[in-house]
């Protein structure tokens, strides 16, 4: 199968305090946008990519692309307002076609070519997959009013998730299309509505890296700077 990476572009800037979205914004002398679709672009295994950005974004993504010379890159497409609607572009797009894919934050720039490798090489015996990494926090859980200690679960077995999630677009489909008839629903990932919908599918844990963050805060520009910059030595 196709392995497609879908790159989800549509956030805003909201908690950075930018006025610009931040997949726009300039680190290491190229857009956030520019420095994830050079690692999907360079991978040998990815076949083509979908970038699915906000509508008043969609000449600026098309001049980035231009711009880096990016060949991967298949269709640009208007997303929506919650993030789930920017995976149902791409899975309109790909709807005739069983394919696999990879599902990524752009905003998650610091992603390497290893971690994209872990999550094809998962998905040729699994349907689904996410990127993680083992909590080294304690967490804890508030009660409903959000004041008191409610529970302090087991950090063995808690994870932070990253992207790129992967999904047999088949099994991701049939998903969405069990949640959109749920009056409920309501999702800030993929792999929570294939296990909320499909609990029958095993989601399979990839390793991520602690330094794959996904750009949040202003505060975080200059820590993923000095990363690149790194990484570029």
């Amino acid at each position: 199968m196709k392995n497609i990476g879908v790159i989800l572009a549509g956030g805003s800037g909201r908690r950075l305090g930018s006025e610009l979205p931040k997949q726009f914004i300039v680190i290491a002398g190229k857009t956030v946008l520019a420095h994830t679709l050079h690692t999907f672009e360079k991978h040998e295994r990815i076949d083509e990519i979908i970038i699915v950005v906000h509508k008043d974004y969609i000449k600026e993504t098309e001049e980035i692309v231009r711009l880096e010379g990016f060949q991967k890159v298949k269709h640009i497409v208007p997303g929506g307002k919650e993030r789930y609607h920017s995976t149902l572009a791409a899975l309109n797009v790909y709807k005739e076609e069983k394919c696999n894919l990879i599902i990524h934050d752009a905003v998650r720039l610091l992603v390497t070519s290893q971690i994209i490798d872990s999550v094809i090489e998962t998905l040729e015996n699994h349907k689904a997959c996410t990127t993680a990494i083992p909590s080294t926090d304690t967490i804890l859980q508030s009660d409903t009013s959000r004041q008191f200690v409610n529970n302090i679960p087991d950090r063995s077995t808690l994870f932070q998730v990253q992207t790129p999630q992967g999904f047999h677009s088949d099994i991701l489909t049939a998903a969405y299309n069990k949640a959109l008839t749920d009056p409920e629903f309501f999702s800030t990932d993929d792999c929570g509505v294939v296990k909320r919908y499909m609990p029958e599918i095993h989601i399979k844990i990839t390793k991520g890296l602690p330094f794959n963050i996904k750009l949040t805060y202003k505060e975080d520009i200059s820590i993923i700077e000095k990363l690149l910059l790194s990484q570029q030595k």
